[in-house]
C-alpha cells in the first residue's frame, strides 16, 4: 500500500499535480463519484486579460472528472475522455463551482451496453456555476468506456 492511499480520493484529487496547481478544493464527492462539487478559484493565474476564468482552466478540470466517474463504476475497463465541448454562456469573474451528477439511469443505460457490446459511449452533462450561482460554463463530455479485451471491429475506411 502506497503512502497515497490513506488519503481521501478528494484529497488525491486535489493533489493531482495540474489540479493542485489550480490550487481546485473538492468540496463533496461521494464514495463511488456519483455526485462531485469542485471549486476552481479564480487567481492570478487563472484570471484572463480580461478579468474573468481562462477557459483552459475550466477544461482542464471539467475533462478527465466523467471518465474518472465511470472508471470508479466499471473498474478494469479502459475508460477516456472521447470528446468535450464547453460552451461558454456566462463569464466566470468569481471563483467556479463544477457540478457533475451522474445518474442511476445513466448507469443502467451503460451497464446495459457494456454487457450487449463490450462497450459504451456516454454522454454527461454538467456545468459550471459562479458564486451568485448563475450558470457559466455548460459542459458536454462524451466518454469511452471498453471492457478489458475488447477488440474494435474495423472500419473500411475510403471504400479499402
Amino acid at each position: 500500500m502506497s503512502f497515497i492511499s490513506f488519503f481521501s480520493p478528494a484529497t488525491r484529487l486535489s493533489w493531482y499535480p495540474p489540479f493542485w496547481l489550480m490550487r481546485i478544493k473538492v468540496i463533496k464527492m461521494d464514495r463511488l463519484w456519483r455526485n462531485i462539487r469542485i471549486k476552481l478559484p479564480l487567481t492570478r493565474i487563472s484570471k484572463n486579460p480580461g478579468g474573468g476564468m481562462f477557459g483552459g482552466f475550466q477544461a482542464s478540470l471539467a475533462d478527465p472528472i466523467a471518465a474518472l466517474a465511470c472508471l470508479k463504476s466499471f473498474p478494469g475497463c479502459e475508460v477516456w475522455t472521447r470528446n468535450l465541448q464547453l460552451n461558454f454562456i456566462r463569464e466566470g469573474r468569481t471563483d467556479l463551482e463544477l457540478r457533475f451528477e451522474f445518474s442511476d439511469e445513466q448507469l443502467l443505460k451503460i451497464q446495459q451496453d457494456m454487457q450487449q457490446r463490450g462497450r459504451a459511449n456516454p454522454v454527461f452533462e454538467y456545468a459550471f456555476y459562479d458564486q451568485d450561482e448563475q450558470l457559466c460554463t455548460q459542459i458536454t463530455c462524451r466518454v469511452a468506456i471498453r471492457s478489458e479485451g475488447y477488440v474494435p471491429r474495423t472500419r473500411k475506411i475510403n471504400g479499402k
